[in-house]
């Protein structure tokens, strides 16, 4: 599933890890094009050179701002940007001497980490143009910034042979990396598969000792009121009002004992009425928990307005999925944990997606930690200083992480905010696309 998933467009590489190493990339480029021009006294174009490494700085601004540290970059995006890097070396390659120039390895950094964390698709599509802009590199560049006299020019068998030595390196630590991170990928994807097939073997296991258990101990009950109703209705005359109620109770007798028959048989065939539930079920599901509370939760279903004359999109039906509904009721505990008086779920769809938004009118997120939210081990509960204090209290900031994940895993997006004033409280917002989950949701109607 992980491999078909990044196939199909996902990405291993955060945004922040980029920009990060853009950053890197940024301030060497910067010091060394003003340790030449000023440390060596070589001439050397430094306002384009600056004009070119500025770019990439506010380029990293202008994405910063956009989007939030955890945003992890769909392929496309991810192609682009690593694109983009290329294309940016290659234009100070091109002021600077082109192959001449001693940092042209670097050209193999952005394919590298395309390697490690995109398909192969869009890691040969970098490969490409990475070689075109050493080849144009080798046909058209600046002097290399050197000393004026007895400056002759590099030979052109020795720029092919630079030319040569970069892609050889270029093909080589791509296919390394990639062929490394697919063998972690397929790693992961192995444990990821053995821990879903234990949890479900482990889930039957129980099911099937319930199933057992209940015939076992229902049997001899059974057995004792069908023999008693059979004697009864021995004795009981024929034209005798009673006989019918007999005949009853034997009928109903029988029934139970092939239910649990069939129960101790596992056939393993799912039923329907469990097994799906429109959207409003799935939502009391997951509240009534924490309707025990002093926090009331209002739920409100809103289903889009009739248009053109046609009736308005009907209720979604859906899958009972496990990993859903965890996700789903570990947002709602949040919410409950935080509110001041009252938790407020509102439910929409159309014939594309489900949203649903939780609010609460607690405190809301903290500033500092709303970017973050979703990451690993970052939390909004406050650690305990007292021991004595509850323990239960003190949050590992898994839960974001977990649910997060979870309905990233079935094709949704989850965005968290504060609600604007004058109101206080936190927003969770949740997006699921109706096509394209058909496996954990079923976009069938009522």
């Amino acid at each position: 599933m992980a491999r078909e998933r990044l196939d199909f467009g996902e990405s291993r590489l955060r945004l922040q890890t980029l920009i990060r190493l853009r950053w890197v990339a940024v301030l060497g480029q910067t010091l060394t094009v003003l340790g030449v021009y000023f440390g060596l006294g070589f001439a050397l174009p430094l306002a384009a050179c600056l004009a070119v490494i500025s770019l990439s700085a506010l380029s990293n601004i202008a994405l910063q701002r956009a989007f939030p540290p955890s945003h992890r970059l769909q392929s496309t995006h991810a192609m682009l940007m690593l694109g983009y890097d290329v294309l940016q070396l290659s234009a100070l390659l091109y002021l600077t001497g082109g192959l001449e120039n001693p940092f042209a390895l670097l050209m193999v950094v952005p394919v590298s980490v395309s390697a490690s964390t995109q398909p192969l698709r869009i890691t040969v599509a970098l490969g490409t143009l990475a070689v075109a802009c050493a080849t144009l590199l080798v046909l058209k560049h600046q002097p290399l910034p050197w000393h004026a006299v007895g400056r002759e020019p590099m030979p052109l068998v020795y720029l092919i042979g630079i030319w040569t030595a970069l892609v050889s390196c270029i093909a080589f630590m791509a296919t390394y990396a990639w062929r490394t991170a697919q063998e972690t990928r397929q790693m992961s994807d192995a444990l990821a598969a053995t821990e879903l097939l234990l949890a479900r073997e482990q889930q039957l296991s129980a099911l099937d000792g319930l199933a057992a258990a209940a015939a076992h101990e229902l049997g001899t009950p059974l057995s004792t009121i069908a023999l008693v109703a059979k004697e009864l209705e021995r004795e009981v005359p024929a034209d005798s009002p009673l006989r019918d109620d007999i005949l009853l109770l034997r009928t109903q007798a029988a029934r139970c004992r092939d239910i649990l028959g069939a129960l101790s048989e596992n056939t393993g065939e799912t039923d329907a009425m469990y097994s799906q539930m429109s959207l409003g079920h799935l939502i009391e599901e997951v509240v009534e928990p924490y309707r025990i509370f002093d926090i009331e939760i209002e739920v409100m279903l809103r289903p889009p307005p009739a248009r053109n004359g046609q009736a308005a999109e009907p209720e979604p039906v859906i899958a009972r999925n496990a990993g859903v509904l965890y996700a789903l009721t570990n947002l709602v505990e949040n919410a409950v944990d935080y509110a001041s008086s009252k938790v407020k779920i509102i439910a929409d769809w159309n014939k594309d997606d489900i949203h649903l938004a939780i609010m609460d009118d607690g405190p809301g997120f903290a500033p500092h930690i709303l970017g973050r939210l979703g990451e690993p081990y970052v939390t909004t509960r406050a650690r305990q200083q007292n021991a004595e204090q509850d323990a239960g209290s003190e949050g590992m900031g898994l839960g974001f992480f977990i649910a997060k994940t979870l309905l990233e895993r079935y094709n949704a997006t989850l965005k968290l905010d504060n609600r604007p004033a004058p109101a206080t409280g936190a927003t969770v917002e949740v997006t699921l696309k109706r096509a394209g989950w058909n496996s954990a949701w079923a976009v069938g109607r009522n």
